[in-house]
């Protein structure tokens, strides 16, 4: 006897478990079910207080949303406000973004250089880790790597790791925050060597870079990096550091959170949902959206043949069949994504007079016509605006990052905002996270087995 299931019998199985397993969609309906945890307005369920991150696109007035210049607020400070007082003081700011959420202030001069300190010796890696947890076991999938390699970490260290006291949450904070990074690099070289034949480059840390300068400094065969260039993916880290409790991966961490476990399997889940392509692998569709613009449309500058192109993919007659225009529409942000008006703008500066130039405005045209024209093919009246996937995946392009790492680097960013709301929900949750479910079947009478 085979000891496998044959195609035709895993599919036949697979057809009687479509057929027991069918809903009918007017029960969501009739059972006033908030499917995906979102009401009918699209305006998500309430189902915490959080003191970290406001994330504001719209206000209710009279029962009606209305939109509004979307606001991103990290612990009360306005994103843009942090962005440009370290752009303004021609410094990196992702390691005071860090600070700020999780204690919950910003740092004088001598706190952020400690801090700064005590990252840059948190980097390095257990001895053997590598060898071990990546390069016998490759993945072609770096975050899948990435949260099989957090998962790894609980085994490596002599301290309780079951600990849940906020001094112990805080230091494996902190060195995973630091250690994310060398993980994601490393984990790509060994990819890179193993599926494709590529030289491995394993270079030493430099304990005096910031993140930013470091994913570059190990990335590159020669290490080079402009000052500009470790700028504007610091600005990115900035941006993706935190979205609020209730973005998906967030909210998977606190989920696990509230169950008690243990804060590496939390982080570890909250990389599994990051890697889903409706969450932080968004950009990625965003880039293979480009490519068939750019293969599609003749002429990029030429308004009406782009429109005529965005028609055809919202008809699901061109693209990758979906009838989506990748990196438009948020589920909060309604007027503006505050991360990719400033994304937008650092980027359009950097990519001036380079050949790159060209796809920046080609995606701008995209954005500018697509809402009017979902308005005529869709006839919605919803406002929205581009997120900001919509420009990260050419902004790693134009920082020679590879595509196996936009989602990585997302995941490398938001382990701050994971860290501070794990924390939160230790200290302020008090409950295990269980929403209901209505359960619909009848009540059957067990037959035996010889009678079925």
């Amino acid at each position: 006897m085979s000891n496998m299931f044959s195609n035709a019998d895993m599919q036949n199985l697979c057809n009687e478990l479509l057929e027991n397993s069918r809903i009918d969609q007017n029960l969501y309906h009739k059972f006033h079910i908030k499917r995906g945890l979102r009401r009918s307005d699209g305006t998500g369920v309430l189902a915490g207080i959080t003191n970290i991150c406001n994330v504001h696109g719209y206000v209710v007035n009279e029962g009606e949303v209305e939109a509004i210049p979307g606001e991103l607020i990290y612990r009360g400070y306005d994103i843009y406000d942090l962005v440009h007082n370290a752009e303004k003081e021609n410094r990196y700011g992702y390691e005071e973004t860090v600070y700020l959420l999780l204690f919950g202030k910003l740092p004088t001069q001598e706190q952020l250089e400690a801090f700064n300190h005590y990252l840059s010796m948190q980097r390095a890696l257990p001895s053997g880790f590598v060898v071990d947890m990546m390069m016998k076991a490759p993945s072609k999938n770096i975050m899948n790597k990435l949260a099989r390699s957090i998962l790894s970490l609980y085994s490596y260290y002599d301290a309780d790791c079951e600990s849940t006291s906020l001094e112990d949450e805080m230091r494996t904070a902190i060195s995973l925050i630091a250690k994310m990074p060398i993980m994601m690099v490393n984990a790509y070289q060994v990819k890179r060597r193993h599926f494709d034949n590529q030289t491995l480059y394993m270079h030493p840390l430099r304990p005096e870079e910031k993140t930013a300068e470091t994913i570059l400094s190990m990335l590159r065969p020669d290490r080079q990096y402009t000052q500009e260039e470790a700028q504007l993916l610091d600005c990115l880290l900035m941006l993706h550091a935190e979205h609020g409790g209730g973005n998906n991966s967030t909210f998977t961490c606190r989920v696990l959170t509230s169950s008690g476990t243990d804060a590496y399997s939390a982080y570890s889940s909250a990389v599994c949902a990051l890697k889903g392509p409706k969450h932080g692998g968004a950009n990625i569709k965003v880039s293979a959206m480009l490519e068939d613009f750019k293969t599609n449309v003749q002429h990029w500058d030429n308004e009406g043949e782009v429109a005529d192109y965005i028609r055809k993919v919202l008809r699901k007659e061109a693209g990758d069949g979906s009838g989506l225009i990748y990196g438009m529409g948020h589920a909060v942000y309604t007027l503006s994504d505050p991360r990719a008006v400033i994304l937008k703008k650092k980027a359009f500066k950097l990519a001036e007079g380079k050949e790159i130039e060209a796809e920046f405005h080609l995606l701008d045209t995209i954005e500018r016509l697509t809402p009017v024209i979902m308005k005529e093919e869709k006839g919605t009246e919803k406002t929205f605006c581009a997120n900001v996937d919509m420009y990260s995946g050419l902004v790693y392009k134009m920082l020679e990052i590879p595509q196996e790492l936009y989602t990585p680097l997302f995941a490398v960013s938001r382990m701050a905002g994971w860290s501070a709301h794990r924390m939160e929900e230790l200290m302020t949750g008090g409950r295990i996270i269980r929403p209901a479910y209505k359960a619909i079947p009848k009540k059957k009478k067990y037959i035996p087995i010889y009678e079925r």
